[in-house]
């Protein structure tokens, strides 16, 4: 089940001083583009919520992934696009066009960052939540009940992947892949610094070889071995 998101902040994020005294528990992907994060984040959840059906108790777990800048920017009153620039441009051109908006409406990118980042936090804090990207592992990495997860694989294979899925042409697919891969690396950096060990992820799943099916039971198998499941 996908996560509502202006339900889920109605209820838990925007209730004041509402903290957790034991995060979790929660899982973060990270991946390279071309590789299926989103079929992942489904699978790893229809799995979690199939397990806790069979133990008779209800569905708990949900996934989120670019729903958080959506949010963001409706806490912002800003364009979603907009929000999304910010991880992608520099600094001068951001600036110009937050400031083509009105006054009433101008917000500067560290206020941004600063809403996506609460954002995810209280998701993560929250707990039983499968975090695709947005900053999820920096910003949840602290959490004893977490797992962290990263996808990738060759790149020529996630050039051929996201030529088949966009129709374009393979040079065309390969900048892609290469300006998403840029853009991602910056978002994150936003969240936890250059070459900060802190972000390390726990596991890696090469794309190519494995199927989502097979990384996502392996995932599920490292739950359990981390009692992030019951």
């Amino acid at each position: 089940m996908k996560i509502d998101l202006n339900h889920y902040l109605k209820e838990r994020y925007l209730e004041k001083g509402l903290q957790s005294s034991d995060p979790g528990p929660v899982v973060t992907i990270a991946r390279e583009t071309g590789c299926p994060g989103k079929n992942v984040s489904r699978k790893l959840t229809d799995l979690l919520n199939q397990r806790l059906i069979s133990l008779g108790k209800k569905e708990q777990w949900k996934w989120v992934g670019k729903e958080v800048f959506v949010q963001a920017a409706k806490e912002l009153e800003l364009n979603p696009v907009e929000i999304k620039a910010i991880f992608e441009e520099n600094r001068s051109v951001i600036d110009e066009i937050l400031r083509s908006q009105s006054q009433k409406y101008y917000k500067n990118d560290r206020t941004v960052i600063k809403t996506i980042g609460e954002i995810v936090r209280s998701m993560a804090n929250d707990g039983h939540v499968i975090i695709l990207g947005r900053g999820g592992t920096p910003l949840s990495r602290d959490i004893k009940r977490s797992l962290h997860v990263y996808l990738e694989a060759p790149l020529e294979w996630r050039v051929s992947v996201s030529f088949t899925k966009h129709c374009c042409t393979m040079e065309e697919a390969r900048k892609y892949v290469l300006e998403t891969d840029k853009h991602r690396t910056k978002f994150r950096e936003h969240f936890e610094g250059k070459g900060n060990d802190y972000t390390w992820v726990d596991v890696k799943y090469n794309c190519m070889t494995l199927t989502v099916d097979e990384i996502a039971e392996s995932i599920l198998n490292l739950m359990e071995l981390r009692n992030l499941v019951v």
